[in-house]
């Protein structure tokens, strides 16, 4: 199965996801859509209120949290400080409670590469999306490279009908668009190809594309052009 049809496979199952249970099944489908041991979608709203959808065993899930792992999880506190995806060989995994974590966590069958994806939505919420399997550095690197863009993508349809579920509808509150949205938006109204727009803000067309469709989603547009059109008419940009 070809790269886009797998992702036109995942939006058709997601739209018609119409509860947190279907939601659960269409995280695990992911498993053999990708052909990937485990996906994880974690979200804390902004009542603090946790919410998982993931593929680990469920004994480990308990443990983990049983013994509040969350507080030395490298995964989880670096992307929370991090706006940008992260491969885990990019944080500090030293340290002895970590390194007893991670062998815990090996044991347990959670693989030994990882990509893990920050989300923040609306309201203060903050969300993490969660790829992990058991490969070499060769075979990591290639299937990064070939499904990095859907697996941003995902992430971000999968916050989006996350939070239609938790409000009961799909219409979204308003929202403020962040800097880095305004950013993109403007270079894009100002005629830049998007290839210059992410060289201008100094991040990948990758990331680009996640600040469009977020600000696309927050603007309630079509597609780009209309999302710098509704920016433009509504004075959130000027160019």
């Amino acid at each position: 199965m070809g790269m886009q049809s797998k992702m036109a496979t995942f939006v058709e199952r997601m739209h018609e996801v119409t509860n947190f249970d279907q939601f659960q099944h269409l995280v695990e489908g992911l498993r053999s859509l990708y052909q990937v041991e485990h996906f994880v979608y974690h979200s804390i709203n902004s009542a603090g209120e946790p919410y998982a959808a993931l593929t680990y065993d469920i004994d480990w899930v308990d443990h983990y949290i049983d013994r509040d792992f969350g507080r030395i999880d490298p995964v989880v506190l670096g992307c929370f400080q991090r706006f940008h995806p992260v491969d885990w060989k990019q944080l500090d995994w030293s340290g002895k409670a970590v390194k007893s974590f991670l062998h815990e966590a090996s044991d347990a069958g959670v693989g030994n590469q990882g990509f893990s994806i920050p989300i923040r939505g609306p309201s203060g919420q903050f969300a993490l999306f969660t790829v992990n399997h058991r490969c070499s550095d060769a075979q990591w690197a290639k299937f990064a490279a070939e499904n990095v863009q859907d697996l941003l993508l995902i992430a971000h349809y999968l916050n989006q009908k996350a939070l239609e579920l938790e409000r009961g509808t799909d219409a979204l509150p308003n929202q403020m668009l962040s800097p880095r949205e305004l950013d993109a938006l403007t270079l894009l109204g100002l005629g830049n190809s998007r290839a210059h727009a992410a060289e201008n803000l100094k991040i990948s067309e990758h990331t680009l594309r996640v600040y469009i469709e977020s600000a696309r989603f927050k603007l309630g547009a079509a597609n780009t052009t209309h999302a710098v059109a509704l920016a433009m008419s509504r004075g959130n940009i000027i160019v």
